[in-house]
């Protein structure tokens, strides 16, 4: 009884200490200069999801042992069945923290079942990491599993103990075995409290980098997998009747004619270019005093820049259905990847075809990944060119044909439609300015910096073309980012500068040049766009046009388990992973975040 003991004993403490190692690999990661205070603080405050993972990886191990007080099992069966298990349990444990450590700085979050939206395509799940972080994880995972393995295997070998007890003893080890069993209940509960192990129990610090450290990335993932199923249940605030008051409330009256006019005419063609990860805060930096993107700061002046406007998400695939459908992006699923729910979203190719537009879409790259594909035809875009169609004598980059060949394609594309006649909706989405950005281009050192002014320099080589040609006339140009970036590399993932993004209109349709002051974000792009078109766009529900009589306006974005909501008075962010307000003073500012985050998945569960 003795050594079975000393077997389950190991077994809990190897699994923990391998846990526990996990948060010091993570802070040399990510978060290598905070003081060593906060380094023991990670260790200590992580643990307590460490013992609960040690207590379900523990819990076969200790059914078997229970098995063996009865059962004459030879010895080798259950060493193979235990080897096979532990294998498995390494596998996932080194999957876990590798990718962890790799896709946080990229996501802002710990892993968890949102990155399974992507893995129909294994490009996805890993499309913020370069092949060099690739192959470095990799062997990170190898040397980690290969480590734990090893222990796993040794502590079988050296302490488990197959042997059945005589009857007389069996009853009283059994009972013993059962209390154990009792401890280590407790440890996968997470202690004798009220509540029972959750993310939120390690969480210890303002800073959320250090709370995220502390995170155990294997709970994160397999406590998260099947969550959101019941999408109307996924955040309670509030009644269905408060609810609908709120955000009719929040809407205003959808109806209703702009304020005042920007377009020098109701039909312009318009062409919307959504840019590949253009934070603000790379846009507005400088390095040695030259501006990281120049024809974007001069391009500004020139046409209506909206000077508050965000981002609703972090990744491509929700900023193009905020941007495409005026439709608020989602915590921890895309509702792109859910094509039954995606196909009666409204969309602005399907608005801009009832008035008689047509309606194409070109990217330079894969346009199944993420489904997008699929999205795009069932949202009313007739026609997508990518890079399948497309034959250029350079050869493609990682994501597709870089910027350069697809804006020159894109500008003679957009000139020719024009002197079709037929009004036109064009959308482009760039993909130079994406990891590992590898770009024909060598202006700053930063790999990074390098490539957001590359696609900026292309951005600007496509207006020159416009403006020089007799498209220009009656062209709208809507320049809008999918979503910002964690530039500089310290800045929290959850903050309103995190989405803080750029969106011009330019063209020969524009008036006047101006600056609106008034906060958005991509969901107001439809029904503003629409707007100024006097085309309807009450079908748009989430949708608000920024010049339309007053309801309170404001920017709202969320992240992996929270939202934020930004106006003129301060901002609000709440963090789901601890059902608390971080900041934020007004409740109001809070509730329309609530409201719209309890909104979307009411309404995705209608779908």
């Amino acid at each position: 009884m003795k050594r079975k003991t000393i077997f389950l004993v190991s077994v809990f403490l190897a699994t923990l200490v391998a846990m526990a190692l996990q948060k010091p690999v993570f802070m040399l990661y990510n978060a290598a200069s905070v003081p060593a205070s906060d380094w023991w603080a990670v260790l200590w405050h992580g643990l307590k999801l460490d013992l609960t993972v040690a207590g379900y990886i523990t819990a076969l191990p200790l059914l078997c042992t229970l098995a063996t007080l009865w059962l004459p099992v030879p010895r080798r069966v259950w060493t193979v069945a235990l080897d096979l298990y532990f294998a498995l349990v390494a596998l996932l444990a080194a999957a876990t923290f590798a990718v962890n450590v790799a896709l946080y700085p990229h996501w802002g979050f710990p892993l968890d079942a949102t990155v399974l939206i992507y893995l129909a395509d294994p490009r996805e799940a890993m499309a913020s990491v370069d092949w060099a972080t690739g192959l470095r994880q990799t062997a990170l995972a190898v040397v980690y599993g290969g480590a734990l393995a090893w222990t796993y295997r040794r502590v079988v070998r050296r302490w488990f103990d197959a042997e059945p007890l005589p009857l007389r003893w069996a009853a009283p080890a059994s009972a013993a075995m059962l209390l154990l069993a009792g401890l280590d209940f407790l440890a996968i509960r997470g202690g004798l409290g009220a509540s029972v192990a959750n993310v939120s129990k390690v969480c210890f610090s303002a800073d959320t980098l250090l709370n995220h450290a502390a995170v155990n990335p294997a709970f994160s993932f397999l406590s998260t997998l099947g969550k959101n199923d019941d999408y109307a249940a996924a955040y309670p605030f509030f009644s269905d009747g408060e609810l609908a008051s709120r955000l009719d409330a929040i809407a205003g009256d959808r109806t209703a004619a702009p304020a005042e006019r920007l377009l020098t005419t109701d039909r312009p063609n318009v062409v919307v270019v959504i840019l590949e990860s253009f934070a603000r805060t790379i846009m507005d930096e400088r390095i040695d005093g030259e501006w990281v993107m120049p024809r974007m700061q001069q391009l500004k002046g020139e046409g209506v820049w909206f000077e508050n406007f965000f981002a609703n998400s972090f990744r491509t695939d929700r900023g193009e259905v905020a941007i495409l459908s005026g439709y608020p992006a989602q915590t921890r699923i895309s509702i792109m990847k859910l094509p039954a729910k995606c196909r009666e979203l409204p969309s602005l190719a399907r608005s801009f075809a009832r008035a008689g537009y047509e309606t194409s879409f070109t990217y330079g790259g894969d346009l199944n990944f993420t489904d997008q594909a699929s999205y795009m035809y069932a949202t009313g875009w007739r026609e997508l060119v990518w890079q399948k169609d497309l034959h250029f004598d350079t050869p493609a980059a990682d994501w597709g044909y870089d910027d350069r060949v697809m804006g020159d394609f894109f500008a003679e594309r957009v000139i020719e439609r024009a002197r079709e006649g037929q009004p036109f909706l064009a959308g482009w989405l760039t993909l130079s300015s994406h990891t590992p950005f590898d770009v024909p281009f060598d202006r700053f050192d930063d790999r990074l910096l390098n490539a957001m002014a590359f696609t900026d320099d292309c951005v600007g080589r496509l207006v020159d073309r416009l403006r020089s040609s007799p498209a220009w006339k009656d062209l709208l140009l809507v320049l809008v980012a999918d979503h910002g970036y964690p530039y500089p590399s310290d800045l929290a993932y959850d903050v309103p500068l995190r989405h803080r993004i750029p969106m011009l209109w330019l063209g020969g349709a524009v008036g006047e040049p101006r600056v609106v002051e008034t906060y958005g974000s991509q969901i107001d792009l439809a029904a503003t766009l629409l707007g100024q078109l006097g085309l309807p766009h009450d079908d748009f529900a989430f949708s608000r046009d920024l010049f339309a009589p007053p309801a309170r306006a404001f920017g709202y974005y969320v992240f992996n388990e929270g939202f934020g909501v930004v106006d003129a008075s301060g901002q609000a962010i709440w963090d789901g992973a601890s059902d608390r307000l971080r900041e934020g003073s007004d409740p109001a500012l809070a509730d329309i975040g609530r409201a719209l985050l309890q909104g979307t998945y009411v309404d995705i569960a209608r779908r």
